[in-house]
């Protein structure tokens, strides 16, 4: 079960990033998908049955990828904007951050991690223990991290809440 699980998201994946549904290409993803399912198939699942909280965690990671993807052009939108700014070099405001996360375990932290990175404007530098070190390009960016909306919406898929 674990095995058909990983594949059906993986395969799912391959589909929706390829967007050719011809026989050879589907071929390709179904032998790809097979071997990365087999070779990793405790990686998304520890456990060796799927149980309905993993289907859940799966339907919340979606709703976040959501919201991420959603962030990613709003912070790609507001880098537009400093750099095309005629006062670019005012508004450019560069400096770490270093905040404390309450987060846990490790899937979640690495999670929150490149959610942050991902998002233009920010870079995750360091982590130790439960703290960040974040780049971040300009104040307004380093404001909306600081609201530990993607923290808490992380912390949700995982039900470390």
């Amino acid at each position: 079960m674990v095995f058909l699980s990983t594949f059906v998201i993986l395969f799912g994946f391959w589909i929706f990033l390829s967007g050719i549904f011809d026989i050879f290409h589907l071929s390709l993803g179904v032998i790809s998908c097979s071997l990365v399912s087999w070779i990793s198939r405790d990686l998304l699942f520890s456990e060796k049955r799927v149980a309905k909280k993993h289907l859940i965690q799966i339907f919340r990671f979606l709703k976040y990828l959501v919201w991420l993807l959603y962030q990613i052009v709003l912070a790609n939108l507001h880098v537009a904007y400093l750099v095309l700014h005629p006062k670019m070099y005012a508004l450019i405001d560069p400096h770490i951050l270093r905040f404390r996360v309450h987060l846990k375990s490790e899937l979640p932290l690495t999670t929150f991690a490149n959610s942050i990175t991902l998002t233009p404007g920010t870079i995750t530098v360091l982590i130790q223990k439960n703290h960040f070190f974040v780049h971040s390009l300009s104040q307004k960016v380093a404001d909306d991290l600081l609201t530990g909306e993607m923290e808490k919406r992380v912390s949700h898929i995982y039900e470390e809440e």
